[in-house]
């Protein structure tokens, strides 16, 4: 009973063991990520994501493939400047598998705080960004004022996602 006991205390810390170093490699990625996108690497920035990856922006029509957002992001990174996000806070998840991760990251960016979260997934021993949606936050009490905004804009595009 000792030894079973002994096992399984043994295997529960090798798991919390690799999944803290997969957290910490993850990690790594997304702020190499954030990093290459601040110092408009734009090689960089695109080979942290998987040929088939989709990035979400914070407009209603950004939901791009790899090659789109390559595209939309080509002239800023090649004028030198593109974003600069710096994550505030960061949450990482796991599968059991270890195959599989996401995460949800609060930013510091010129839009203030933003929001992102995301999928990663592990291929050739390496961890890659899959999915990736970025969102501007809005204070509760701004609510209102921000849908007033948004709203000429907006009502022609749900028509259009309606059709």
């Amino acid at each position: 009973m000792k030894n079973l006991f002994l096992f399984l205390l043994l295997c529960g810390n090798l798991s919390w063991a690799q999944n803290t170093t997969e957290k910490a490699a993850i990690e790594k990625v997304l702020n190499e990520w954030h990093k290459a996108a601040a110092d408009a690497n734009y090689k960089a920035y695109f080979e942290e994501l998987t040929e088939d990856a989709i990035f979400i922006g914070t407009d209603a029509t950004e939901n791009w493939t790899k090659p789109q957002f390559e595209a939309f992001a080509k002239p800023y990174f090649d004028k030198g400047k593109a974003w600069n996000f710096k994550a505030l806070e960061r949450h990482i998840y796991v599968s059991p598998d270890g195959k599989m991760a996401w995460f949800d990251e609060s930013l510091d960016t010129q839009m203030k705080i933003c929001r992102g979260s995301g999928v990663l997934i592990k291929s050739n021993n390496a961890w890659k960004i899959k999915h990736y949606v970025l969102s501007m936050t809005i204070p509760n009490d701004n609510t209102k004022d921000v849908v007033k905004i948004k709203a000429p804009i907006e009502d022609a595009l749900i028509d259009t996602f309606k059709k």
